[in-house]
């Protein structure tokens, strides 16, 4: 039988690949620090409890041990590389989209942001990169490929969906649940970034795990076939839980209760282009993002966070109703004197596509 090594497989994602590996008759072994077990994993899988952050404990524990298959989703990639070589036949691994150069700093940027959608093959950081953990990152798919010459590498996005250890979408949940009359976004809520459901992703993995012929040592950017704003997965929430709210636009300069939404000190795009994935791997989204949120929304609806908890905490979101109560008043007061503004010509919208320019003197 087709054998596999999964180094992580109990995470948001794992419990996917590791099923549709047995559904392709593999016989599955998962590596794992054991603290994190579900049931979503049936009692035919091999479990090694390790530690895949220390490689000389993980080597201990495989021991001679190969496989047909190794799918690194967690712990230090770039030693479980070099330990897996020559040991393994199909290497497909997990990294993440922070190698892109300003995916971090889209403000340092000239024109300032990123071009959407960002192409696969634009630049990586340097080792100049302030944050080393980004330059680590490109290091890292550096020891896979020299390691593995024939890998399949996936850069993930922020994923979201059921059983994430930081839900960036309760900051939303949350305010539905709590009946929030408003829902302060920033610059309108228009800002995008590709995000991935999470059962998109794992099959997205599992489609790398056929080795396509075409995707032999390639990298490949994983993401949901298209991206919605801030405002519209708002939308999408609240109408899912029951709840309509009004959304505030403020800066972002001022809309300081966002930045837990964002996870970034700025608003700009950050859209991949998915396009060799597609092409390649023959992706197709299984669920469909407006439905995903959907099903994001009643998940955490129904497995809440603990309010003022540890995951709350580390969201850094303090639900500080008063002080955004106080920013909605400030706005209605400024929105009301900004329109008061009178023109004595007012600017039109200077619409291209116009079939007949009307006569002053037809109104």
């Amino acid at each position: 039988m087709t054998t596999a090594l999964i180094v992580g497989g109990t995470g948001p994602t794992g419990p996917y690949v590791v099923n549709g590996l047995i559904d392709r008759g593999f016989q599955v072994t998962i590596l794992h620090t054991g603290k994190h077990e579900t049931e979503l994993i049936g009692p035919d899988v091999e479990h090694i409890h390790s530690d895949p952050f220390d490689i000389k404990k993980t080597a201990e524990d495989l021991g001679d041990r190969t496989f047909d298959l190794a799918v690194v989703m967690y712990g230090r990639l770039r030693d479980l590389a070099l330990l897996l070589e020559g040991k393994v036949g199909h290497f497909v691994s997990i990294g993440g989209v922070g190698v892109y150069l300003g995916f971090a700093n889209p403000d340092e940027l000239f024109p300032e942001g990123m071009p959407v959608p960002l192409p696969s093959a634009s630049s990586l950081v340097g080792d100049e990169e302030h944050f080393r953990k980004l330059r680590r990152i490109r290091q890292t798919e550096e020891v896979v490929f020299s390691s593995h010459p024939e890998a399949i590498h996936l850069r993930y996005p922020q994923l979201y969906g059921p059983r994430q250890l930081l839900p960036r979408e309760w900051p939303i949940v949350r305010r539905v649940l709590d009946k929030r009359p408003f829902l302060i976004v920033p610059d309108g809520g228009l800002t995008v970034k590709s995000q991935g459901w999470v059962e998109n992703a794992a099959h997205a993995t599992l489609l790398a795990t056929q080795r396509p012929h075409a995707a032999i040592g390639n990298i490949y950017n994983v993401a949901d076939s298209y991206s919605l704003s801030i405002r519209q997965i708002a939308e999408i929430i609240a109408e899912e839980l029951g709840h309509n709210w009004e959304i505030v636009s403020l800066p972002h300069e001022v809309a300081t209760s966002t930045r837990p939404l964002l996870t970034s000190w700025s608003s700009s795009h950050r859209v991949l282009d998915i396009g060799p994935m597609v092409r390649d791997l023959g992706y197709k989204d299984l669920v469909t993002p407006t439905e995903a949120w959907r099903l994001a929304a009643r998940w955490l609806a129904e497995n809440p966070l603990e309010p003022g908890g540890m995951l709350e905490k580390r969201l850094q979101d303090p639900f500080e109703y008063e002080t955004e109560d106080r920013q909605y008043e400030i706005w209605r007061e400024c929105r009301e004197r900004l329109l008061s503004a009178e023109w004595s010509n007012q600017p039109g919208f200077s619409s291209a596509y116009v079939g007949r320019v009307p006569n002053p003197a037809d109104s």
